[in-house]
């Protein structure tokens, strides 16, 4: 897959067979869209083309609301890639982006820089400045310009049943299996290894500290959680904690520390990719270190009984 983080550094593929949209997590109703997308490129001998934006349209538009994504972007590349798609496009989305009308939008981009031949949206897809481009106009742009316009009916999409909106509504009530299910893989959390107060270490479980790469990934409800994680080419399974650090004090951070069993390798900063496969208990403040070296012991044996390892 090609990756171009402009438009104007696409250059035009034969018979390019398009769709539109930002993917946040590149789950099983996307994929319903992807699918098609490729199989419709297959039919015209073209070549598939994703056009997605960032920053997302939201935090643009709306500055002061904080926006959770499921992917980063490294994440949504690597989602996209896997998918099979032949070309991203990643346009910088901005204030006098936004202000682009529908027809100016589909003249100079999709026609005049993308060359689409086919266009392959879902359906209650809206476009342009203040969304005025529907369907619809669509279909009318269409036989102006000469390309065709297919919609994914909400039949097809809605046989998955899955939304981005349900996706976080698991997550954030730490239902990590259920989401795993809508996005069809586990959902990731990838952030650098940074340096923490290693207290972990003293008790016996050390714990790589990770800084997600993205400040607007969304982190799961607070908690332990069952991970895996790959590391050295190896798969590596633990337990993950996220909460106030430390939970013996009265501080208000919120941190993402995970313990990889039978590993003591020194991870400080390397990128790390976490993925949650069951949330185990909720997060406890401990009255003291030995409280909290008990339940670490506890969680060892709960997530080793959970993964049957």
């Amino acid at each position: 897959m090609k990756v171009y983080n402009n438009i104007s550094e696409f250059s035009p593929v034969p018979d390019a067979t398009v769709t539109i949209g930002t993917f946040d997590g590149v789950h099983k109703g996307h994929n319903k869209i992807l699918n098609r997308l490729k199989e419709a490129a297959r039919e015209m001998n073209g070549e598939s083309v994703l056009l997605t934006f960032y920053p997302h349209p939201r935090m643009v538009l709306q500055p002061d609301v904080r926006v959770e994504m499921l992917n980063s972007q490294r994440e949504k590349i690597k989602l996209l890639r896997e998918a099979g798609i032949q070309h991203l496009i990643i346009h910088p989305f901005t204030i006098d982006f936004s202000r682009t009308e529908s027809a100016t939008f589909v003249r100079d981009i999709l026609v005049n820089q993308i060359k689409t031949k086919k266009l392959v949206i879902g359906y209650d897809h809206h476009f342009g400045k203040n969304r005025e481009g529907s369907f619809e106009y669509l279909r009318e742009l269409a036989h102006v310009y000469e390309f065709e316009v297919e919609e994914i009916s909400a039949l097809d999409i809605d046989d998955v049943n899955v939304s981005s909106t349900k996706i976080r509504r698991a997550l954030k009530a730490g239902k990590p299996k259920q989401a795993g299910e809508y996005l069809g893989y586990n959902y990731e959390v990838t952030g650098k290894v940074v340096e923490g107060k290693k207290l972990g270490r003293t008790l016996g479980f050390p714990t790589a500290n990770i800084k997600p790469e993205a400040d607007e990934k969304l982190i799961p409800a607070n908690g332990v959680y069952a991970i895996k994680a790959h590391v050295n080419n190896q798969t590596r399974y633990g337990m993950l904690n996220i909460g106030e650090k430390p939970t013996v004090s009265n501080a208000h951070e919120i941190t993402i520390e995970a313990h990889l069993f039978d590993f003591n390798e020194d991870l400080y900063g390397r990128d790390l990719t976490l993925s949650f496969l069951k949330r185990v208990r909720d997060e406890i403040k401990f009255e003291s270190p030995e409280q909290l070296a008990q339940q670490l012991k506890a969680d060892h044996e709960a997530v080793k009984a959970m993964l049957n390892l």
